[in-house]
């Protein structure tokens, strides 16, 4: 298929370095792998540039050939012990106040990765006590409830797509389990940390099954969501078959709130990890907003 090229929307400029070359100092030096760089996320720049990244932990290799995904595949690595307390230095010498960490999916593990989640989280609390965290995890379903006990600020696992293009994008995991470990995050979380959630568009899903699938996170109890613009990392990743354009995003962003999502980010640049720290704050000040609503009702 031909690749098909950007429209003006989807242009992005480059701005200043800023504090770029310190975030690629402190990730270097301490031997870190980043999913900035590893997934060739378009906003990498922007976000190193204001001294933010997202720590990918678990090895630069996936057992999993997502088709969409840019992070290397292959044999993974042995799990270092030492990573939990790296991040957490990282974290402490950038000075983030909001810090998030992913990792590849680790199939060949008993538990998924999720050992290490819960190490990472209780690393960053010991080296940055006023710091949020916000984990983004693979399908590990079984062990949702022990990374949430760990207590993050936000627990994030992404659905990717919709259902019928499972088979063709995301081989090997399953939109159902996915909804599960939702659910099982909010029900883990109670009311206390946000359940987030993403998705990408633009890889040949109709209008009706996005908004499907936000009315699934909303009924798996999802308070956040973003949805982005697909980029082929190359081309041998699955193409893109539509630039969406930016009132189809606004459409999206429209129907979560109506949804009763607590924070929406929805535009051709979003990503999972991107201003996670606003989506974070904007779902506090809506649940907050939300709850003094109801002690006002209830007398």
């Amino acid at each position: 298929m031909r690749r098909l090229r950007h429209p003006p929307w989807l242009r992005k400029r480059l701005g200043p370095e800023g504090r770029s070359p310190r975030v690629r100092a402190a990730i270097e030096d301490l031997g870190l792998e980043t999913v900035c760089a590893s997934a060739r996320c378009p906003n990498s720049r922007e976000c190193f540039g204001r001294g933010t990244a997202t720590f990918l932990i678990l090895g630069p290799s996936c057992t999993r050939r997502c088709r969409f995904c840019a992070v290397e595949k292959g044999a993974p690595a042995p799990v270092d012990p030492t990573e939990s307390a790296r991040v957490a230095e990282a974290a402490r010498r950038l000075g983030l106040a909001h810090v998030v960490v992913t990792s590849v999916t680790r199939d060949d593990l008993a538990d998924g990765g999720a050992g290490r989640f819960v190490a990472v989280i209780r690393a960053i609390r010991a080296a940055l006590p006023e710091a949020t965290v916000e984990v983004l995890t693979p399908d590990f379903a079984e062990e949702v409830a022990r990374v949430a006990a760990a207590r993050p600020d936000v627990f994030n696992h992404n659905v990717e797509t919709v259902p019928r293009l499972y088979a063709s994008i995301r081989p090997g995991a399953s939109f159902e389990r996915s909804l599960e470990v939702l659910r099982l995050a909010r029900a883990a979380l109670g009311g206390e940390g946000i359940v987030k959630s993403g998705l990408m568009v633009g890889l040949g899903e109709r209008e009706a099954e996005v908004e499907a699938v936000l009315g699934a996170l909303a009924d798996a109890g999802a308070d956040a969501v973003t949805i982005g613009q697909y980029l082929a990392p190359t081309d041998a990743h699955a193409p893109v078959v539509e630039f969406v354009r930016p009132e189809v995003f606004e459409r999206y962003a429209a129907r979560a709130r109506s949804l009763g999502f607590a924070a929406v980010a929805s535009g051709p640049f979003v990503r999972s990890s991107y201003h996670a720290a606003e989506v974070l704050a904007a779902a506090r000040t809506a649940r907050r907003r939300i709850g003094n609503r109801q002690r006002v009702a209830g007398g």
